[in-house]
């Protein structure tokens, strides 16, 4: 394998090119995120079919995958700090494609559990990289909303996952859904290394006082050392974890809350939730990081200050969802939730990716969705 520093290149110096780059790289992580949240629709035919308890619905769409998710981030972003970032995140989004796409032919929950780790594992090797390869091409001025740009993933892969998961499941079965949804990321796989150039690290960081080159990777344990050593990155981690939690758990049971405690049909959840959680999903995560780049600029505590006060707007809107009596009025509430939610992700990932070294920043991203998936995925839909 060929290491960083034999295949970098520098950074094509076209605007077009640098915002084709997070352009694409959002696309990979919208397929990313259908195939991780599709088991949020189509929890209520597998429950049927498979004859599952919540419980272990609750394994499947959090603790399961989220224990290899975030294991397996560590050890992929040390390679990914060493070799070419693109050649791992091809890699990445093969395994997880096809896993997706393997969960339509599981005969029971213990294949269908095996299946959703391996989707885990190769999705740990997605989202880091990302980060890191997105901060060589952008200054540190702009990365907060080219990190924003790439995390619209998150929305828009959560909104077609639910989508066409509930669209296909209601014309065919559960099964075929996964299969549909999985199978286009091969292709996608080959595109990424075709069409996505490996840019030098930090060529437009500013060279640390009295160096003449930037600080090189370190091992694992030093690497978690640095990691909660720093107080910023350390607690940046545990709030964005925090947060999670609550949206891993919202997003993970809304459908089943719209279904069956506020008489939603699938086909309703399909069509309405996807699209509103899709446009405020969007909003949100965009809006958080082109408010803290620019808010940033007078005062880096801005940071924090955009996820704080869209969280304590949250409360409102909570008894809303849960008190209203029909469901299009759950709905809306629920859609603004999932709004206000997404405005720590973006934040988080620019405070984090600006504290390190460049070598750095894939392992230091991974560390952060280490705790923030291990509390927030592996917690918030279990509880």
């Amino acid at each position: 394998m060929a290491t960083a520093a034999e295949t970098d290149q520098a950074a094509p110096k076209g605007r077009g090119y640098r915002y084709f780059v997070v352009a694409f790289l959002a696309i990979v992580y919208t397929f990313n995120f259908m195939d991780r949240q599709i088991m949020s629709i189509l929890q209520e035919p597998i429950k049927a079919d498979m004859g599952l308890s919540d419980t272990e619905l609750g394994l499947l769409t959090g603790l399961a995958f989220a224990l290899f998710y975030t294991s397996f981030g560590i050890p992929v972003a040390w390679l990914a700090d060493r070799y070419r970032r693109t050649t791992i995140m091809a890699a990445a989004c093969a395994v997880w494609s096809l896993f997706t796409a393997l969960c339509g032919t599981a005969a029971n929950f213990a294949q269908l559990a095996i299946y959703r780790v391996v989707v885990g594992m190769g999705e740990a090797g997605g989202s880091p990289p990302s980060y890191s390869l997105i901060s060589d091409y952008f200054p540190r001025g702009e990365r907060a909303t080219a990190l924003a740009l790439y995390s619209l993933g998150v929305p828009i892969g959560s909104a077609l996952g639910i989508a066409f998961g509930g669209q296909i499941a209601a014309m065919f079965d559960w099964r075929t859904a996964f299969i549909a949804v999985g199978a286009p990321g091969i292709l996608l796989s080959l595109l990424l290394l075709l069409f996505i150039r490996e840019p030098v690290r930090g060529g437009l960081d500013p060279l640390p006082e009295g160096r003449t080159k930037h600080e090189e990777a370190g091992s694992i344990p030093d690497a978690l050392k640095a990691f909660a050593a720093n107080p910023v990155m350390l607690r940046t981690a545990l709030a964005a974890g925090l947060s999670a939690f609550v949206g891993y758990a919202i997003l993970s049971w809304n459908p089943s809350f719209l279904i069956r405690v506020k008489g939603a049909e699938l086909t309703d959840v399909a069509a309405w939730y996807a699209l509103g959680i899709g446009i405020t999903g969007v909003i949100g995560t965009f809006m958080a990081g082109r408010l803290a780049d620019r808010l940033s600029i007078r005062d880096q505590r801005w940071y924090a200050w955009v996820p704080a006060l869209s969280y304590a707007l949250k409360v409102p809107l909570l008894i809303v969802a849960l008190v209203s009596e029909s469901w299009p009025l759950a709905l809306i509430a629920v859609s603004l939730l999932f709004f206000l939610n997404m405005m720590y992700l973006a934040p988080a990932l620019a405070v984090v990716q600006n504290a390190v070294a460049p070598a750095r920043r894939t392992m230091a991203g991974a560390v952060l969705l280490f705790v923030l998936n291990l509390i927030g995925l592996g917690g918030g839909p279990v509880y």
